[in-house]
């Protein structure tokens, strides 16, 4: 008999360690070449940073291995001490790129520089801990996480998903629908066939 998964725990960044982060990046595929500077990196500089200096970047954003930081910008999952999880999530305007893109912003008015209002951007699961509920346990932590640091709103961009339907990661690194709807965010726009807006307000 296999034994029961770990619970999952999730802590801010910047009390994990900088081993942990990379840990869950991996060593190749699109989280390791990202390192979470997807959003952050407006789309005309994408190309001019290379990946040593996207590292140094989310080391910097993190401010990993330093737990009075009064600031980071993700949380890690653990099974156990074994991380196995990351999400990004920050005020709104900390991502340059959301500002271009159609699906934070289509059919309604918000103001891109209200740093109240905050977002989670992506996730990654490390392999061999996917459909353990990683990704719904960073979710949920990460609505604690923006209300206890000022956020009067939290919302994300997630992807919805359908039983047969293959997605590559470069889809899903937004997340599910499904995680996000367990942890109460309502959904406050559909503007792609799959892409969704979903939003909790802490006010």
């Amino acid at each position: 008999m296999s034994a029961a998964p770990s619970p999952i725990r999730v802590v801010p960044a910047n009390e994990a360690t900088w081993e942990d982060i990379q840990a869950v990046l991996g060593t190749r595929g699109e989280p390791a070449r990202c390192q979470c500077q997807w959003y952050k990196i407006p789309e005309r500089e994408w190309r001019s940073v290379p990946h040593e200096e996207r590292a140094f970047r989310l080391r910097q954003q993190t401010d990993c291995g330093n737990p009075g930081a009064p600031s980071t910008s993700g949380l890690v999952a653990y099974a156990g001490d074994e991380p196995v999880g990351w999400c990004a999530v920050e005020p709104r305007c900390e991502y340059a790129r959301l500002r271009s893109m159609r699906v934070p912003w289509s059919g309604r008015s918000e103001d891109q520089q209200d740093d109240s209002v905050w977002a989670i951007t992506c996730f990654v699961t490390r392999a061999g801990f996917r459909r353990q509920g990683v990704s719904r346990a960073l979710a949920s932590a990460a609505v604690d996480f923006a209300r206890d640091r000022g956020a009067r709103a939290l919302e994300g961009y997630p992807m919805g998903t359908q039983p047969g339907v293959d997605i590559t990661w470069g889809e899903l690194h937004v997340g599910g629908r499904s995680a996000f709807a367990a942890a109460g965010f309502r959904e406050v726009t559909h503007p792609s066939p799959r892409r969704y807006v979903m939003r909790i307000d802490f006010d």
